[in-house]
């Protein structure tokens, strides 16, 4: 989600004046059914180091919660440990998927008071968890469907520039040494920020939530596509990008559109038990070329482009700094607007529902979303509702 270069975002004194303030994306938690499993797979599939645990080995009695980390991105991926967890309440009903999208802010106390002040509903009350290490201070609010927003404020050896190094996660977590963290070293897959995080929403409820991330988070509007902007001959939808006051944070709000067929919001919505929740994540890459091919190589499994779009793309796009075969031959999407040009490519759904997956996206300039591939991207997508037998 942020869309500059740096790991550590300039903070000067005005920003500390704005409790909303959104300094990071803290993390991402995902509830699955076995984190265990699932860290083997982002590990191997992805390159994401499993770097911290907290399970019943370290004392936890009502959660196994696995730290993956790779640049600056952390996913913690979250499994209950008995039936009357909510994380396990959440996969009985949706499958695994993004429960949180939490931001590192200065003090989540007096970031929480702020968006309830704004309009926002609670989901957690502001907490303390600390020990002689420090302090983690996290409260949170509802958004669309069952996602919520965490506010994570860090003091001592848990402060954020210590957790970019490497340092403490949380109380009750402790670092691990696997071995494919080793091997993630000497292969790396070149992820290194949160570029955006995609919502869907059911039809019609779009601009509410747009709304909502104004007032409640003091967001604002970055971009707009439409039914015009985002459609084939068989379905469309609409997208609204809202970003903090910032832009560090861009969140994407996507809802159907009337078309001849179901679109990938509508399939989405089918196996979410009708309920918004996160469609995807993008995550960023200095270097596409080598990062597609790294996690082609370990098996990750992307959207298949045709030939055919190679033929008209470039002609639209220009002259480009990386190998026009190589591109490609990796089945990677290229496109440019009036600040430069980005490329990027979607992997097939993470489980067996399709409703949630990766994006893999390089900025060399262009500060949009791909408006020129939507075409091509939906027709792609198309084929998989097809086979899948949703569209």
């Amino acid at each position: 989600m942020t869309t500059t270069q740096s790991t550590s975002p300039g903070i000067d004194s005005a920003d500390q004046s704005d409790p909303l303030h959104l300094i990071d994306v803290d993390h991402v938690r995902f509830n699955v059914g076995n984190a265990k499993q699932a860290a083997y797979f982002y590990a191997n599939c992805y390159g994401f180091d499993i770097s911290q645990v907290s399970d019943l080995t370290t004392g936890a009695r009502e959660e196994a919660q696995y730290l993956l980390t790779q640049g600056n991105i952390r996913m913690l991926l979250c499994t209950g440990l008995n039936a009357s967890s909510q994380a396990s309440a959440h996969v009985n009903r949706f499958g695994d998927g993004i429960k949180d999208i939490a931001f590192t802010v200065f003090d989540a106390k007096e970031a929480y008071e702020q968006a309830l002040r704004n309009g926002g509903e609670s989901a957690i009350e502001p907490t303390v968890h600390e020990d002689s290490s420090g302090s983690v201070t996290r409260a949170a609010i509802k958004t669309y469907g069952e996602v919520i927003h965490s506010f994570i404020s860090r003091e001592g050896e848990y402060a954020l520039p210590a957790l970019k190094s490497g340092g403490c996660f949380f109380p009750g977590f402790e670092a691990k040494n696997y071995g494919i963290n080793a091997y993630n070293k000497e292969h790396p897959c070149g992820l290194m920020y949160f570029d955006h995080c995609v919502g869907n929403v059911e039809e019609g409820r779009m601009n509410e939530w747009v709304q909502w991330y104004e007032e409640v988070m003091g967001f604002s509007l970055f971009k707009h596509f439409d039914d015009q902007d985002i459609s084939t001959e068989h379905s469309a939808l609409m997208s609204k990008v809202m970003a903090s006051g910032n832009h560090l944070i861009k969140m994407p709000i996507n809802e159907p559109a009337a078309g001849l067929r179901k679109s990938q919001i509508e399939e989405y919505l089918d196996w979410h038990d009708q309920t918004p929740g996160v469609q995807h994540l993008a995550f960023r890459t200095d270097d596409e070329l080598s990062s597609v091919a790294e996690l082609r190589r370990r098996g990750v499994d992307f959207l298949h482009i045709p030939d055919e779009y190679y033929e008209a793309v470039w002609d639209r796009v220009g002259e480009i700094s990386e190998d026009r075969e190589l591109i490609k031959s990796l089945g990677i999407l290229v496109d440019r607007d009036e600040e430069g040009y980005l490329l990027q490519l979607f992997t097939m759904p993470l489980q067996d529902r399709p409703t949630l997956f990766f994006e893999i996206i390089c900025r060399r300039g262009s500060q949009s979303f791909g408006k020129g591939n939507f075409k091509a991207l939906f027709e792609s997508l198309e084929v998989e509702q097809q086979r899948r037998g949703n569209l």
